[in-house]
């Protein structure tokens, strides 16, 4: 099976005076403004990094219910927070970490055996993976 999911983003302007608009295809997201400010300050409005820590939560935690499944477990309650470390450094902009924290309420399983399925979620995870992955680009340019 392959799938494909996809996003638009328009942006205009530079960086710091700029402002941009992402779109998802689901329309959960339809031209939800994003810049500077919601990026570095605070203000209101999405940015990457905050997608991105919702993205590795959810498939996080659903790749664990799916390993838990094959293991005839079920799971009351699978709540997990992520948290994206933003950092500027000397060559630009560094995502350094994502941490999740995860509280299970799970019938019939064990401390041990809880902690080694969640270690086999956290490698599987696609979003994981991705963070780990060779990325390409394919960019044309205008005439302007």
């Amino acid at each position: 099976m392959k799938i494909t999911r996809r996003a638009n983003v328009s942006w205009s302007g530079g960086m710091k005076t700029g402002d941009g608009a992402i779109s998802t295809q689901s329309g959960a997201l339809d031209r939800h403004p994003y810049g500077y400010g919601s990026r570095f300050e605070q203000l209101s409005g999405t940015n990457p990094e905050e997608l991105l820590a919702a993205s590795h939560a959810g498939c996080f935690t659903m790749f664990l219910a799916y390993v838990l499944e094959l293991e005839q477990l079920t799971p009351d309650l699978l709540e997990t927070k992520a948290a994206i470390t933003f950092e500027v450094s000397d060559s630009g902009f560094d995502i350094t970490t994502s941490h999740l924290t995860l509280v299970a309420k799970i019938p019939g399983i064990d401390p041990a055996r809880f902690n080694q399925l969640v270690a086999q979620a956290e490698t599987g995870c696609a979003i994981s993976k991705v963070m780990r992955a060779k990325i390409s680009v394919e960019a044309t340019l205008l005439p302007a």
